[in-house]
C-alpha cells in the first residue's frame, strides 16, 4: 500500500511537499517526486511487490507517468498476455503502464486486485479506483490547479476555507458515511468505486467501468454445483492474496469469516499467525475464547490484544483526527489498536474478512426484511398505512412497516441509522420523509432496469456498494495504513462475488439460516462447534467507555454553539444510550461533534 498525491496546474513546490508529508504514514520505504511545469506527482511507498529501488514511483514509461496505490494480484498473468518484451522490473506498477500502452484506459477491466492510481498521459490525468472501493482517492478542483490524494488531509491545505458539505452530513447520518462523491469538506470529492475519471484542460469526465448489476442471476441453480464453484473461487482468491514475500498475518474473531480464511490458507500449506481483540472489563464483548478454539483447531500462532478504558482515552482523539472526516463505526478504535499491535510485530500484510456477510447473507436483518416484504401483498394495507402514520415510533420495525404500506423502498442498506423522520425530529429544519432516498435512487433505478427482481440481490448489491465500499473499507484502509500496514480482503474478489451472486437466490437464502452456503463449505475445514456458534459481530464497549470518560458532554457543547439540533432531542438520545438503546446513533453524533469542534468552531 502507498500514498498518492498530485497537482495538475500551478503550484508552490514547498507547499506541495508539506502537503505530501501528510501521507508519510501510508508508505515509509521511499518517497518519490516528479516536479515539472504544471505537474507535481508524488508517491509514498510501502514496498510489498518487487521491493528494490527499480520499482520506486512515480514510474515513467515514455510520456506516461503513474503513481499507484494497491496490488494487482494477476500481474504475472498480464505479463504473459502482453507478450514477450523486455521488462525493467518485476512490479505490478510496470504492468499497469504497459497494459495502458497496449489497451488504453480500458486496461483497468483486466486488473484483479485493490488499487487506486493517478496516470498522466500528456494533457490527460486519469484517476482510477478499484471495483469495490478498497483503496481511496480524493480530488479538489481549485482555480489554478487540480489536486488529488489518497487521503483528504493532503488536500485540505488547498481549500480557501473549511465549509461543511450538507449532503455529506445527511448521508452520514442516514448511512454511517458520506455517499459518493461527497465528503464533509465542501469542494473535496471522492472517486466512486468501480469508476475512473479523466481531467483534461480543466474538464472532468467520469466513467463507471464496473457494476455488479451486470452479473446475471440464477445462472447456477444446482446446490452442489454452487458449493463446488464457490469453494474453488475461495481457494483462488485466498491463494492470490497469500502470494507475497512480505510478513503476513490475519485477523481472527470468534466468527466464521476469519476462520474460513485461515482454514483455507492452512489447507494450502500456509499457517497464518492470527490476532484477536479482547476486553477484560466487559466479557460480553470478548471473543478471545472462541477465537482461541479456532486457532487451536487450525494449529495457529495466536496473539490476544487487550483494549481498555485507558487505551480508549489515550487514542480516540488521534484516531478521529486521522480519519479526516466523520465515519460512524464504533469498531474503528479497537481495530486501529489491533493494527498497531500487528504492525509492531513486524508484519506488513494482514488478511481480513470484509464482504462475506453481504455476499452470503450473514446479517439476521436480511431475513427480517425478506419477511416484511411480504406485507406489501396484504389486502387491507391501506388501513394499516393510516394507522402507522398516526402512531409514530422511533423503533426501526415501525419504519419498516410504514415503508411497505407506503410502497416506498424498504431496504436502504444495512448501515441505515437515522431515518428521515428521526432526522426531522432531530434537526432544527424540516427533513422530508424519504429525503435520504436521493443518495440511493440512481442505484435503485439501475437495479430495476437491470432485470434483477429478487430483493436479496438488492440487499447484497447496495450493501457492497455503500455499506462495504464507503463504510467498512474506509475504516479498514485508514486504520491499517495509519500503521503502514496493508489489509487484504479475500471475500471481496470480484470473480468470487460474481460467482456467489449468480447463484439462484433461493439457494443463497436456503431455509432462512444466515450464510447457508458458506457454512456448508466450511464443514470441509472446520468443526461444527466453530461453524454453528452464534454470530457476535465486532462488538465492543464503546458506549460504556464514552460515558465513563465524560466525553458525551461534547455533543451538548457543540450543539449549544451551532444550534444544529433540538437540545431536548439530543437529551432524549443521550438518555436512551445510557440505557443501552440507540447507542450507534449517539456514537455518530459524538464523532460528528468532534469533527465540527476541530474544523468549524
Amino acid at each position: 500500500m502507498c500514498g498518492v498525491f498530485g497537482i495538475i496546474g500551478d503550484y508552490n513546490p514547498q507547499k506541495a511537499r508539506e502537503a505530501l508529508q501528510q501521507l508519510s504514514h501510508r508508505g515509509d520505504d521511499h518517497c518519490g517526486i516528479v516536479e515539472q511545469k504544471n505537474l507535481f506527482l508524488a508517491h509514498q511507498r510501502l514496498s510489498i511487490t518487487d521491493t528494490p529501488s527499480r520499482s520506486h514511483q512515480p514510474m515513467r514509461r515514455g510520456e506516461v507517468i503513474i503513481s499507484f496505490n494497491g496490488e494487482i494480484y494477476n500481474h504475472h498473468v498480464l505479463r504473459k498476455e502482453l507478450g514477450a518484451q523486455k521488462w525493467e522490473t518485476e512490479s505490478d506498477t510496470e504492468v499497469i503502464l504497459r497494459a495502458y500502452e497496449t489497451w488504453g484506459i480500458g486496461c483497468v477491466e483486466r486488473f484483479e486486485g485493490m488499487f487506486s492510481f493517478a496516470l498522466i498521459d500528456g494533457n490527460k490525468c486519469y484517476l482510477v479506483r478499484d471495483r469495490f472501493g478498497k483503496k481511496p482517492l480524493f480530488y479538489h478542483q481549485a482555480k489554478e490547479a487540480f489536486i488529488f490524494a489518497s487521503e483528504i488531509k493532503a488536500i485540505k491545505p488547498y481549500l480557501a476555507s473549511v465549509q461543511m458539505n450538507n449532503e455529506a452530513l445527511h448521508s452520514y447520518l442516514s448511512f454511517l458515511a458520506p455517499a459518493p462523491p461527497h465528503t464533509f469538506y465542501q469542494g473535496i470529492e471522492k472517486v466512486e468505486s468501480g469508476e475512473w475519471l479523466c481531467v483534461e484542460h480543466g474538464t472532468i469526465t467520469k466513467h463507471r467501468y464496473y457494476d455488479l448489476l451486470n452479473t446475471p442471476s440464477s445462472v447456477i441453480t444446482d446446490r452442489d454445483d454452487a458449493l463446488e464453484r464457490i469453494e474453488k473461487e475461495l481457494h483462488r482468491s485466498i491463494a492470490m492474496r497469500l502470494d507475497t514475500e512480505a510478513p503476513i498475518a490475519a485477523l481472527l474473531s470468534g466468527g466464521l469469516d476469519s476462520a474460513m480464511i485461515c482454514a483455507i490458507a492452512s489447507a494450502r500449506g500456509k499457517k497464518l499467525p492470527v490476532f484477536t481483540l479482547g476486553y477484560d472489563e466487559y466479557g460480553a464483548y470478548d471473543e478471545r475464547a472462541n477465537a482461541a478454539i479456532t486457532a487451536k483447531y487450525l494449529g495457529l500462532d495466536h496473539t490476544e490484544v487487550i483494549i481498555s478504558q485507558n487505551n480508549f482515552d489515550e487514542y480516540l482523539d488521534d484516531l478521529l483526527i486521522h480519519m479526516d472526516e466523520p465515519l460512524n463505526d464504533p469498531a474503528a478504535l479497537p481495530l486501529y489498536l489491533l493494527m498497531k499491535k500487528i504492525a509492531s510485530e513486524g508484519y506488513k500484510v494482514v488478511l481480513s474478512g470484509e464482504g462475506s456477510d453481504e455476499l452470503f447473507l450473514g446479517y439476521r436483518q436480511y431475513f427480517e426484511y425478506l419477511d416484511i416484504e411480504k406485507a406489501a401483498s396484504l389486502h387491507h394495507k391501506n388501513w394499516l398505512k393510516k394507522y402507522f402514520h398516526s402512531h409514530f415510533s422511533m423503533n426501526r420495525e415501525w419504519e419498516w412497516y410504514k415503508r411497505v404500506f407506503d410502497e416506498s423502498l424498504l431496504f436502504r442498506t444495512s448501515g441505515e441509522k437515522f431515518t428521515d423522520l428521526q432526522q426531522n425530529k432531530l434537526f432544527r429544519r424540516n427533513v422530508r420523509d424519504n429525503e435520504s432516498l436521493r443518495f440511493l435512487q440512481k442505484y435503485r433505478d439501475e437495479f430495476e432496469q437491470s432485470g434483477h427482481t429478487d430483493p436479496s440481490l438488492w440487499y447484497s448489491m447496495i450493501d457492497l456498494k455503500l455499506f462495504v465500499g464507503e463504510h467498512f473499507l474506509t475504516k479498514l484502509d485508514r486504520v491499517s495504513m495509519a500503521h503502514t500496514l496493508e489489509a487484504r480482503t479475500p471475500f471481496l474478489d470480484h470473480t468470487l462475488a460474481e460467482t456467489v451472486l449468480s447463484v439462484d437466490p433461493r439457494l443463497r437464502i436456503g431455509g432462512g439460516e444466515s450464510k447457508t452456503l458458506l457454512k456448508q463449505i466450511a464443514r470441509n475445514y472446520l468443526s461444527d462447534e466453530i461453524i454453528d456458534r452464534k454470530k457476535k459481530g465486532f462488538a465492543n464497549p464503546y458506549m460504556e467507555w464514552l460515558i465513563t470518560s465524560g466525553r458525551l458532554e461534547l455533543i451538548r457543547e457543540v450543539n449549544d454553539k451551532t444550534g444544529l439540533f433540538y437540545p431536548e432531542v439530543i437529551e432524549e438520545y443521550l438518555e436512551l444510550a445510557r440505557r443501552g438503546k440507540f447507542k450507534q446513533h449517539v456514537w455518530g453524533l459524538y464523532v460528528l461533534s468532534h469533527w465540527i469542534n476541530r474544523e468549524l468552531l
